[in-house]
């Protein structure tokens, strides 16, 4: 047997960080069976449902490398296909048209409350002679589910899990409009595009009992639930904003690589042992369901810096600019020039390793291809007195002389503080300022080298002129 899976989001907003690990966890269930992960939007919501929306969710998924297979299915256009299904229930005797008004269900609604109970309809319509339709009504039709007994369900992650058929009514299957609902929405797509295993979160879980009736009645087989449960915010409580339930778009402009969110994402409720740091080759070959625990994960925002900040690392250098260029290009105004390219390309591998986003690598990055004189930030400007100045000035006639290579320049810098019977940081961090504008870079005359004999002496003299 193939495996199919699916990942079947609502387009009513972005892609937001529990639906990313859904279809995260669906794509490496699928790769690791060698079966077929499908994509299918499910809009029937058409007030909600937005072609930007859409568009976010397909961007959000290609940026993370989880394609799918096959084209994508959107749901709405099936609803002639959901409609007819619930026509064939209705002629087999497994549905029936539910006259109640909207007033009668509120009755009933009622009824629950006053009693303390939780609502179930009971149509009197079940067992009641069509004929007895009062004119000018347009029905629903519902599900003639079993009354007795229980419906369970095998479960992949949460177990065997059993609700008592009493407390499932007859659900509407296809509105008084004769707009399917979601449930059978749902059913008639996962049968007729082969879908073996549903693994979704588990907030769908009662759902999973409605479906399984609908399957049932439909005499079609049951696809294997697998729900996992949802991500919570590190004080426990449901994820929000405040935790960083935002888009996966939201990840990408706060500078997170897609290999660290994967890989996050595949720690959020899911081990192998004590691996922490898992390649995507890794995570193909060892992915199952048995390794997703029952136990609500925790977001932890340190944990992916620390994670993104390892992937940093590991990345190639040309690769990094081209994510820092595309970054620094807009607030430059224009494209980098080559020598600026070949500026990044040399202090690259001091940067990356100071870093845990790419917003923090490309502040870093920025400080070598600014324009002079370079903006110097208030604590750093701090350390450009009148006193430091003058050193400054002093120890650009030094450099100047010297060999461009950091070894030459630090000896050359420290004969110099020698002299002037000054301690080296009095020498450093005036220096670091006037090439950098901050007091935290990497070794400074590793920045003189990379920076060029000519752009570090330019610099040199902005700050010492500067008052």
């Amino acid at each position: 047997m193939t495996i199919v899976v699916r990942f079947a989001p609502s387009p009513t907003g972005f892609l937001h960080i529990g639906g990313a690990r859904t279809a995260l966890f669906n794509w490496l269930f699928a790769r690791h069976h060698r079966g077929v992960f499908r994509l299918r939007i499910e809009d029937t919501d058409r007030v909600r449902s937005t072609p930007e929306a859409v568009a976010a969710i397909i961007d959000g998924l290609e940026w993370l490398g989880l394609g799918w297979d096959g084209d994508i299915v959107h749901q709405f256009a099936n609803a002639g296909r959901h409609a007819e299904v619930a026509h064939e229930l209705l002629a087999q005797g497994r549905a029936y048209r539910c006259y109640c008004t909207p007033a009668e269900l509120e009755a009933m609604r009622a009824r629950a409350r006053a009693e303390k109970r939780s609502m179930r309809i009971e149509s009197p319509w079940r067992d009641r002679d069509p004929a007895a339709a009062p004119p000018g009504v347009a029905p629903v039709i519902r599900l003639r589910a079993p009354q007795e007994g229980a419906t369970t369900i095998a479960d992949l992650v949460q177990g065997q899990v059993t609700v008592e058929n009493s407390e499932l009514d007859d659900l509407v299957i296809l509105r008084s409009d004769g707009t399917p609902t979601y449930n059978l929405s749902v059913v008639v797509d996962d049968h007729d595009m082969g879908i073996t295993h549903v693994i979704r979160g588990d907030d769908h879980l009662n759902n999973a009992f409605r479906q399984t009736q609908i399957y049932r009645a439909l005499d079609w087989p049951v696809p294997r639930f697998a729900h996992v449960p949802l991500i919570h915010g590190p004080d426990g409580a449901k994820l929000s904003k405040r935790h960083g339930a935002l888009g996966v778009d939201a990840y990408r402009d706060m500078g997170y690589l897609p290999e660290a969110l994967r890989n996050y994402l595949l720690r959020l409720g899911w081990s192998h042992g004590d691996a922490e740091i898992v390649s995507t080759e890794q995570a193909i070959a060892w992915f199952d369901l048995d390794g997703v625990g029952r136990a609500a994960a925790r977001f932890d925002r340190v944990k992916l810096d620390n994670l993104n900040g390892h992937y940093i690392r590991e990345a190639d250098d040309a690769r990094l600019i081209a994510l820092v260029a595309a970054r620094l290009e807009p607030a430059l105004g224009r494209p980098l020039t080559p020598g600026e390219g070949a500026v990044l390309a040399r202090a690259m591998p001091a940067l990356k390793p100071r870093a845990k986003t790419l917003v923090e690598l490309t502040e870093k990055a920025a400080a070598y291809v600014a324009p002079r004189p370079i903006a110097i930030a208030p604590d750093a400007a701090k350390a450009l007195t009148a006193d430091a100045r003058r050193v400054l000035s002093e120890l650009r006639g030094e450099l100047a002389e010297a060999e461009w290579r950091p070894q030459a320049l630090e000896d050359r810098a420290r004969k110099f503080a020698e002299a002037k019977g000054l301690k080296m940081g009095a020498v450093a961090q005036p220096l670091r300022a006037a090439l950098t504008g901050s007091l935290a870079s990497p070794g400074i005359f590793e920045v003189l080298d990379i920076l060029g004999r000519d752009e570090s002496l330019g610099r040199i003299d902005d700050a010492a002129r500067s008052r």
